[in-house]
């Protein structure tokens, strides 16, 4: 296997796995008082940069932002994107694309 290719496929599980740790410690926060939350512009930036699956995962599994539109909308819409685009990007990179 490719070297790019391993990168690659680590980089998505970082990614990924940052997304759903970072929904389960804004949810945690949500329920303490005077907690310090992570702003909404973190988390889309984490699921933009490749971790909108994770990001979607974590927030069905910790049942946090889901009456927000803009999450329960947009991150499943990116999601799709993101497969899209790592399915070509993938497919570029083993050459058989």
């Amino acid at each position: 296997m490719d070297i790019l290719l391993i990168i690659f496929i680590l980089y998505l599980l970082f990614i990924n796995i940052m997304g759903y740790i970072t929904m389960g410690l804004d949810k945690n926060k949500s329920k303490k008082q005077n907690a310090r939350r992570i702003p909404e512009k973190t988390i889309w930036r984490i699921s933009l940069l490749g971790g909108a699956l994770g990001t979607m995962l974590g927030m069905n599994r910790f049942r946090h932002k889901t009456k927000h539109r803009q999450f329960s909308i947009g991150l499943p819409l990116l999601a799709i994107f993101e497969g899209i685009a790592i399915f070509i990007l993938y497919g570029k990179i083993s050459g058989w694309l």
